[in-house]
């Protein structure tokens, strides 16, 4: 018993405060990321910095700060840093061959953040999702979709296909297509609907709504019907266009066909 407790006052002697002080150049590196982080945060909101890049940023300082302490902390028990540090990189680059898809993904968030094809709010579709910016990460990119899935997209698979931004732009044109029927009257069909577009204060004067024939179908003729309106106005005023155009047709007598088919029976005669 007298042997082992030697011993461990001697370990202890020894060890004891490189660990205790190991352990609060881990505490201290933790409490700086922190202290940090929101540092950074509060400088760039003050400086009206875009969101996305903010998000970006604070987890970029956060994580190099812990790695600092790491290092640091690992000093406490003598091993040589810059020893370390080149294990570190091996094993980096190991690591880093067998997780090229994550590094794609951060390759591919700094790219973003750099072109910034969109930005915290925006409504876009891609790599076959389509919602509205929530957050724009170091891998990932949050997409939360019309009815409130929250979508968490790659940024490699973001950054390498077509990005569409429906918010880009402060305008935007509807495109309809009405059908009317071979017997009804064109001119009559315009003018209709040219008033309901003229009694919407939402849809633009400039650039002019176009109405023209597109088609002449199988079993209609179609007319496109092309107003403007700020973006944030789209889809109400589609959906309110579409239904008074079909209850205004309606309304006189203009006939809005549908596909029909006709089938003879004959019998022959005994």
């Amino acid at each position: 018993m007298e042997t082992f407790m030697d011993t461990l006052v001697a370990f202890a002697t020894t060890y004891g405060i490189k660990i205790v002080g190991a352990i609060l150049v881990l505490i201290v590196g933790r409490f700086v990321a922190g202290l940090a982080r929101r540092t950074v945060v509060r400088v760039m909101e003050r400086g009206n910095v875009d969101p996305a890049i903010v998000s970006f940023v604070r987890g970029i300082v956060y994580y190099l700060i812990l790695i600092v302490a790491i290092v640091a902390a690992l000093g406490k028990f003598g091993v040589e840093t810059a020893s370390f540090i080149a294990v570190l990189g091996a094993a980096g680059f190991a690591v880093g061959f067998a997780l090229q898809g994550s590094l794609s993904n951060f390759a591919a968030g700094v790219l973003l953040l750099l072109f910034r094809p969109y930005k915290i709010g925006d409504y876009i579709e891609a790599a076959g999702t389509a919602g509205s910016v929530r957050e724009m990460g170091i891998f990932t990119t949050v997409l939360t979709t019309p009815d409130n899935v929250r979508v968490m997209v790659p940024n490699g698979k973001v950054f390498g296909d077509v990005i569409k931004n429906y918010a880009a732009e402060p305008t935007r044109r509807i495109n309809l297509v009405i059908g009317i029927g071979y017997g009804s009257s064109i001119p009559k069909a315009t003018e209709v609907i040219m008033d309901l577009i003229k009694a919407d204060s939402r849809i633009l004067k400039d650039p002019e709504p176009l109405i023209a024939v597109a088609e002449l179908a199988d079993s209609s003729v179609n007319l496109v019907v092309r107003p403007w309106v700020n973006s944030p106005d789209y889809w109400a005023v589609r959906f309110a266009l579409m239904k008074k155009i079909k209850e205004t047709l309606d309304s006189h007598g203009i006939e809005i066909p549908f596909p029909q088919r006709v089938v003879h029976n004959v019998i022959a005669s005994a």
